[in-house]
């Protein structure tokens, strides 16, 4: 199975081709690890690898980028907890999901490309085992399904 935890350049291009003044919807569904792992073996300076879970590092992640991403105008619009697969292959198991809103796609980009946030990407990116990031226009509101 291939596991999906940041994008590649040749996505992230499709991503920048895609209307930038418009707004966007990301879906999120996130496998965490059972412990964290940092490319550079430290959680933190000074303490090593191993130290946080998953879930933790996640939380490490939340806390560092979530200012940038509510200064850019973004917002959590539903979040909850996955708890059965019932269509679909049950290899697909979540912790996490939720829909991140976001006045643009530019906004994401600039949250992307903020230095600040970079630094933050390395608790998620030591936190995921497998991941699916879904860009969504939205859609109108209301009772039905289509």
């Amino acid at each position: 199975m291939d596991h999906h935890i940041n994008p590649d350049r040749t996505r992230f291009a499709r991503f920048k081709d895609l209307p930038r003044d418009a707004p966007v919807e990301m879906l999120n569904l996130v496998r965490l690890r059972d412990r964290a792992v940092y490319e550079d073996g430290e959680d933190a300076p000074g303490t090593f690898t191993g130290t946080l879970t998953g879930a933790e590092a996640y939380a490490a992640y939340g806390r560092e980028s979530g200012p940038i991403f509510r200064a850019l105008g973004g917002r959590i619009l539903w979040s909850g907890a996955p708890q059965l697969m019932l269509i679909g292959p049950e290899d697909e198991a979540w912790d996490i999901a939720f829909i991140a809103a976001y006045p643009s796609g530019q906004a994401f980009i600039d949250m992307i490309r903020n230095a600040d946030y970079q630094r933050a990407a390395r608790h998620r990116t030591a936190a995921v085992v497998d991941s699916r990031l879904i860009r969504m226009a939205p859609g109108k509101k209301g009772a039905g399904f289509g």
